[in-house]
């Protein structure tokens, strides 16, 4: 059994299965109808357990898991007990005997982190406010069907320090990937994350001006500046000059791409002009959600 908590608790090897798979499965899908999917779920029910609410990832799961034979449970904050005040690793044995994965989208990372400890089936991290590991496998599938390998690529994370710019540097350490990051000072990755990174031997620059931070960059990644559950006050004064508009491509390379995790303020963080470009990858990366996770499921299931 093996859970995809995170990047950083998996392996090159692990992300190329996975990838490798899911671009064969795209191949067989074209050729052959979306029939051809591998029915791995038959019989099979996975339990989803969101306490933030959501589009791509509950669609995304809920229809690959039906393209799977399988069958799921969406359960949310309000119809389970954790709300009424049962542990979390309680809930993980439980539903462990009913179901034969869990999916956890939720609030606090130790909450998902707890949720594989105690389950004894495997668990997937739908996301979490450190981290989005399923976010960043679709990401590099898009990329690497649009513009070659990975490693060949000069990435830039630019906008907030947040639960997905921390997954990107923990993929740069294991694909040996270029990356910037370009945040305010003021709303960085932790300083220990990013020296630990260094030390570590990550391709990494961090400039806080974006008009430089941009320069020779292939491939253009944001996100939302206020994610679900984030606290903090208002970020958009701080976040305003990091907005990606076409003056600031422009600065990019002339073949570069633009990317989002979704789902997107249009005239915060991205302008319509860039979102709806022709240099835009932001639909196909999510479409590619859809098809990652199948791997993942099959990865999580598939023994050693």
């Amino acid at each position: 059994m093996k859970n995809f908590t995170d990047i950083k608790d998996i392996s090159k090897g692990d992300i190329e299965d996975i990838l490798t798979r899911t671009k064969n499965e795209k191949i067989s899908i074209k050729e052959n109808g979306i029939q051809s999917i591998e029915k791995i779920l038959l019989g099979k029910t996975v339990a989803l357990v969101f306490e933030k609410p959501s589009t791509r990832t509950r669609v995304s799961f809920e229809v690959g898991i039906s393209q799977q034979g399988g069958s799921t449970s969406v359960l949310q904050s309000s119809d389970i007990q954790l709300s009424r005040g049962e542990t979390v690793a309680d809930t993980a044995k439980v539903l462990s005997k009913y179901v034969d994965l869990i999916v956890v989208r939720c609030f606090k990372h130790q909450t998902m982190i707890d949720f594989s400890n105690n389950s004894s089936v495997p668990v997937v991290n739908g996301l979490t406010d450190q981290s989005h590991p399923c976010q960043v496998i679709a990401d590099i599938l898009t990329i690497e069907e649009n513009k070659g390998h990975l490693s060949k690529q000069n990435l830039l994370w630019i906008g907030d320090g947040n639960n997905v710019a921390r997954s990107w540097l923990e993929a740069s350490k294991l694909t040996n990937l270029n990356l910037t990051i370009c945040t305010p000072e003021n709303l960085s990755l932790p300083n220990d994350l990013i020296e630990s990174s260094v030390k570590d031997g990550v391709n990494l620059l961090v400039d806080n001006d974006p008009n430089t931070a941009i320069r020779n960059k292939s491939v253009i990644i944001t996100d939302t500046w206020n994610s679900m559950g984030d606290g903090s006050v208002n970020k958009e004064n701080s976040l305003m000059p990091y907005q990606v508009n076409k003056n600031l491509m422009s600065k990019a390379r002339k073949d570069a791409v633009f990317m989002h995790c979704l789902p997107a303020h249009r005239g915060c963080e991205v302008t319509e002009e860039v979102i709806d470009s022709k240099q835009s990858l932001v639909f196909e990366g999510a479409e590619n959600r859809l098809h990652v996770q199948r791997s993942i499921i099959w990865w999580c299931l598939n023994s050693d």
